[in-house]
Formats: structure tokens, C-alpha cells, sequence
């Protein structure tokens, strides 16, 4: 199954093609034995362009294993906590995520417990583009949050995100 974000450079991938295809046409109609200037500039264009694309794709390919990759942590951090409680409600984030100097997003994390003796919470945080497309994944913890009181903690990206990112509790647990 294709995601979202591969569609593009697939798209670009084949018009890259067809602009390839109609320059060799070009070239293949020229009157005399060598191709002609403009046929060969856009031969020359076209290559740049394919090489751009598969560029594109390969990194659009990265960061869907990267985002994969993420996930597939994340569950298997949860699965450490099989006698956790279901504390999502206990757990906000600012929002907004931050970039920090290496280009990852940032967002503080608040865990505020309930009960009537310490705990610490298991809490995965997801990394949203302003169109609600998932962009990363990760799994912080906030240990020792006291009885009846709340602690904070910095959930980081796996990688550097660009433009708005806003960052949700996708789960958590205490424990």
C-alpha cells in the first residue's frame, strides 16, 4: 500500500518519463545526423529532473521506513507495561511542537497523577503536520510523578521536522 507522502514523487517520477520519452522524439526528427540544440538541452533537463525525482522518492521511501520504524518502537515500549492503567486523560502536551538546534521538534509533556501514591507514566507522543498527517512517532516517560501532583517531561522527534508541527498524546499509561 502507497502512502500519501510517496504519491508525489511517483507522479513526478512519471512525468519526468514522458518528458524523457518526447525529448528522445525530438531527437529522432531532427533533419540532419546529430540532434538538435533544443532536443539536446531537454534530453539534458530531463535526465537532471529523473535524477532529482529519484532523489525525491528514495528520501520520501527513508522517512516512511524512519516513521515505520518509529511506530514499531513505540508498541513495543507499551507492550513493557502490560499491568498499566489507561492514564491518556492524565497527560497533555503544549501543542505546538518547537524545533530544537538539530532541527527536532520538541514539546513539553505534563503528566499529572491522580492517585494517592507516586507513579510514572509511559506516554507516546505523535508529530503532526497542520493537515493531520502523522510525520513522526516517539515514547517518552515521566517517572516518579508524585501523589496528587504533575511533573513535566520533552518529547523529541526521531528526526528533523519542517514547517508546523503540532504534537498529541496518542496514549499513555501509568503505572
Amino acid at each position: 500500500m502507497q502512502s500519501n507522502g510517496a504519491r508525489g514523487p511517483v507522479r513526478l517520477i512519471l512525468a519526468v518519463a514522458a518528458v524523457v520519452s518526447l525529448a528522445a522524439s525530438l531527437t529522432a526528427c531532427s533533419d540532419d545526423s546529430s540532434p538538435s540544440d533544443a532536443a539536446s538541452q531537454a534530453a539534458s533537463a530531463a535526465s537532471r529532473a529523473a535524477s532529482a525525482a529519484s532523489r525525491a522518492a528514495s528520501a520520501a521511501t527513508q522517512a516512511g521506513d524512519s516513521l515505520a520504524s518509529a511506530t514499531a518502537e513505540a508498541g513495543r515500549k507499551f507492550d513493557e507495561f502490560k499491568n498499566g492503567a489507561d492514564a491518556k486523560d492524565e497527560v497533555k502536551t503544549d501543542g505546538s511542537a518547537s524545533a530544537d538546534s538539530d532541527g527536532r521538534a520538541t514539546v513539553k509533556v505534563t503528566a499529572s497523577n491522580p492517585t494517592s501514591s507516586a507513579r510514572s507514566y509511559v506516554v507516546q507522543v505523535d508529530f503532526r503536520d497542520t493537515g493531520g498527517n502523522l510525520l513522526d512517532t516517539t515514547v517518552v516517560t515521566v517517572d516518579d510523578v508524585a501523589a496528587n501532583g504533575s511533573k513535566d517531561a520533552t518529547a523529541r522527534s526521531n528526526r528533523a521536522l519542517t514547517g508546523d508541527v503540532d504534537a498529541t498524546v496518542a496514549r499513555a499509561v501509568r503505572h
